[in-house]
């Protein structure tokens, strides 16, 4: 099954969401009105369509993630390497490599977690 899409004021609310979970809603609505300026409204409102796309679970008004953070990320690096590479690893791997002074550690790193990945 396919990860549901999260929007990225979403994931600013799902992060915050990940480092509480379990949570109650009206704690989660108090932290998200501190980190986010959102009014309980509508952190009720984000927690309703997170749980309709498969996001969230809302049980007795204890909100847990369907969706970890690895998940969503993994997505929507998928989505950004389909759509701007072509579906082309490679080619976003060089391109993320010349955009950055990747030290020799970090470039020994990447190599072997492709070897483990070709394992």
């Amino acid at each position: 099954m396919a990860t549901p899409k999260i929007f990225e004021s979403e994931y600013r609310f799902c992060l915050i969401l990940w480092e509480q979970e379990p949570i109650t809603s009206s704690a989660l609505a108090k932290i998200c009105k501190e980190r986010l300026e959102w009014s309980r409204t509508t952190t009720y409102t984000v927690i309703k369509r997170l749980c309709e796309r498969g996001v969230l679970k809302n049980e007795n008004s204890v909100i847990t993630s369907l969706v970890s953070k690895g998940e969503a990320q993994r997505a929507e690096l998928d989505a950004l390497v389909e759509k701007t590479f072509e579906g082309s690893l490679p080619a976003f791997i060089a391109a993320f490599a010349r955009r950055q002074n990747l030290s020799e550690e970090e470039i020994r790193r990447l190599e072997d977690m492709i070897g483990k990945e070709e394992e």
